[in-house]
């Protein structure tokens, strides 16, 4: 378990991959939970996310090589820019991005290769469907920069938006309900 202890502007990193955990150890994170601003917790046996809530620093989380699927827990963090999410359990895209973007809504960062619900050409996807996992990605983290280690680019959100816009309604302050945008569900 290295920790690296913020020095002269260097941001404190705290690596606990490869140590056979569910989480973080909960006297650790009591004591340095704090300060960490990434933390790295690849090859472990995670499945459950709440434990972040101890992190209020956090910007960066890899979690590559565990068991998150699509259900995970995520508490609110507004601070959190960047997700490495590869080869894990996440099976339903829309379950996983509903949560994603309600809890980490500054998100900037984002990889899910090797997971049932980004197909690619890895693990048996075509073009097409890489290209609608990334509209719908997209669609739905409106502050992403990267998604699987591809910039996102203006015609991608274009597209994006056009492919899932989807009808909302608000309402307003005197109880009518108003149309916000369009509906295409196809």
């Amino acid at each position: 378990m290295a920790l690296t202890e913020a020095k002269s502007g260097a941001r404190a990193r705290w690596s606990l991959a490869y140590s056979n955990l569910a989480g973080p150890p909960v006297e650790l994170t009591r004591k340095y939970g704090n300060i960490i601003e990434e933390l790295d917790m690849s090859n472990n046996r995670v499945s459950d996310l709440r434990f972040l809530a101890d992190f209020p620093k956090l910007n960066t989380l890899v979690v590559d090589h565990n068991a998150i699927h699509s259900h995970v827990k995520i508490p609110y963090m507004p601070g959190l820019h960047t997700i490495w999410l590869n080869h894990n359990s996440v099976k339903n895209l829309g379950i996983f991005l509903e949560t994603l973007s309600k809890n980490c809504p500054n998100l900037r960062y984002l990889s899910l290769m090797n997971n049932e619900a980004a197909p690619s050409y890895f693990n048996g996807g075509t073009l097409q469907q890489y290209t609608e996992f990334r509209y719908l990605v997209i669609s739905s983290l409106s502050k992403l920069e990267y998604l699987d280690f591809q910039p996102v680019t203006q015609q991608e959100r274009r597209e994006a938006e056009k492919a899932y816009s989807i009808k909302v309604k608000k309402k307003t302050s005197k109880g009518s309900i108003k149309k916000s945008s369009t509906e295409n569900l196809s």
